[in-house]
């Protein structure tokens, strides 16, 4: 989610807003430290702290801390059992801001970094508010807590790349699967006319252009689906794919096509090593489904697996 951006619309539209987030947690809890949400004075919300009681209770101080009408920061800290009878049995401390339009230069300040990707800032509360200053570019940590009035924060999702190649009724379904999610799409076809009128944010065209230039590319950590109209050009982009260490090449279509498909990968010479990573058929065993929402599904879940891999291995 991208907050700054997000908070400074509401604010800008609806005259203020509360920034609530997880602080710091102890023990089990719904959500991680980071999570957060924005509420508008309405009551409506983007975003989520991991639901039931706790995020309950936060939307109503949230409510209470815009009504009272002076920008403010305000810490809340529960113990989820006792205090809320959810089973987590952690403790949690939440931090709701609430902002109005004269925070406008500052929250789009903080909008402009957030677009420029990830990064963190340092916090402090003083006066009743938090100051923040921004201290770079930031990888995969959650918030540092330095001491009871001053903390790190992080900002921005590391997103993971996926080239997909196709914008038939499968290719479709999963640009919308991915368009939620931590991702950024290239989406290759050779045909201007099968791409539809309107895509979401993460995507981004290419018409026309060399599928297997796109290929080489790509850049490193790139996860390629392979989903076109021609079993010809299936066949060259993904023998390319598997001569590059994409953590994920897959591609859709039967058992009998992938048989046919490793005949010509082993003819072009690829290893019998790279071959056994190639994904065909496509998706999470188990799910038979042929429907193209279906099989997006279960692409999603397969590509949500990977980028979780991922990232466990570079902790």
């Amino acid at each position: 989610m991208k907050v700054w951006e997000r908070l400074r619309d509401m604010v800008l539209n609806h005259g203020a807003a509360a920034l609530v987030s997880i602080h710091d947690v102890k023990g089990s809890a719904p959500r991680e430290s980071g999570a957060r949400m924005i509420v508008r004075p309405d009551g409506a919300f983007h975003g989520s702290i991991g639901g039931g009681q706790l995020e309950w209770q936060t939307l109503k101080h949230a409510a209470d801390l815009l009504a009272e009408g002076p920008r403010a920061a305000r810490f809340f800290d529960q113990a989820l059992g006792p205090d809320l009878g959810q089973c987590c049995g952690g403790r949690v401390k939440v931090l709701i801001e609430t902002f109005d339009r004269g925070d406008a230069i500052a929250l789009e300040a903080l909008a402009q970094t957030e677009r420029e990707g990830p990064f963190e800032v340092q916090a402090v509360l003083k006066g009743g508010r938090i100051k923040r200053d921004v201290v770079g570019a930031t990888g995969l940590r959650w918030p540092a807590f330095l001491n009871r009035d001053r903390w790190r924060e992080r900002y921005g999702e590391v997103l993971t790349p996926v080239l997909l190649f196709g914008a038939g009724h499968v290719g479709r379904a999963l640009v919308l699967a991915l368009a939620p999610l931590p991702f950024t799409v290239t989406w290759v076809d050779d045909r201007p006319e099968a791409f539809p009128a309107h895509i979401p944010a993460n995507v981004r065209l290419l018409a026309g252009s060399d599928p297997v230039a796109e290929v080489n590319r790509a850049p490193p950590g790139s996860l390629v689906l392979v989903m076109t109209h021609d079993h010809a050009l299936d066949l060259a982009i993904t023998a390319t794919a598997l001569l590059r260490p994409f953590p994920y090449v897959g591609l859709i279509g039967s058992a009998t096509k992938r048989a046919r498909f490793e005949k010509r990968f082993r003819e072009l010479g690829i290893g019998e090593e790279r071959i056994a990573t190639l994904v065909s058929p496509v998706g999470v065993p188990g799910i038979s489904g042929k429907e193209p929402a279906v099989i997006a599904a279960s692409v999603t879940a397969q590509l949500l697996l990977v980028r979780d891999r991922a990232a466990a291995e570079r902790t």
